[in-house]
């Protein structure tokens, strides 16, 4: 496969990912969200509120069943919460 052989898949799955956060994760999380990136299978999520930060903590498996279902692919192994 092309993507693969010019080793694009990794950012092409972090655009997927950040495309696809505010349609599962919300409107009102997605307002506090600074920045969503995927880096060799880790997403690091940054959010400005330090109840949403806890909230989304307890939350991170969860978070990585919705987006690896969203996205039809084993993407994410761990998400960190910054």
């Amino acid at each position: 496969m092309m993507v693969t052989d010019l080793k694009l898949k990794g950012r092409i799955d972090e655009s997927r990912v950040r495309d696809a956060w505010a349609k599962v994760m919300g409107a009102p999380i997605a307002k506090y969200t600074t920045s969503v990136t995927l880096k060799k299978g880790k997403l690091y999520v940054k959010v400005d509120s330090a109840a949403l930060k806890q909230e989304l903590n307890y939350s991170r498996d969860k978070i990585k069943e919705v987006f690896n279902k969203e996205l039809e692919d084993n993407v994410i192994n761990e998400v960190i919460i910054l």
